[in-house]
């Protein structure tokens, strides 16, 4: 069974940083496109960062020269490294990654439980 587990939330205050990890585990053949997204209080899921297997990055205008979202591909691993917070970055971060479990098979949307980040002002 896959899982993606993440790491790294907290409480900082405005102008921090903070640095979240997400690992794949489980059986599976591939782990394509690997993502962060967030969600508000209140608010809808939104992307935040993604990053292609091959290392090509995206990410949201609100986060953009702030955020840096890296892959160790070798470990299938995740990272979000936060810098210069502000409040409004606060939200529940969950970790997307788009997998295939078997040579042969499609891939599929998987999700970690999502962590907590709170920035103060």
């Amino acid at each position: 069974q896959v899982q993606l587990v993440e790491s790294g939330g907290g409480l900082v205050q405005a102008g921090g940083s903070l640095r979240l990890s997400c690992a794949a585990s489980g059986t599976f053949f591939k782990v394509n496109v690997m993502g962060w997204y967030r969600q508000a209080p209140g608010k809808q899921r939104e992307l935040v960062a993604r990053i292609s297997s091959g290392g090509s990055t995206g990410y949201a205008d609100s986060v953009r020269g702030r955020f840096t979202i890296s892959r160790d591909n070798a470990k299938n691993t995740v990272y979000l490294q936060m810098n210069v917070l502000r409040p409004e970055d606060t939200g529940v971060y969950y970790c997307n990654g788009q997998l295939q479990v078997t040579r042969w098979s499609g891939q599929g949307d998987y999700w970690g439980q999502g962590t907590q980040v709170t920035v103060s002002s």
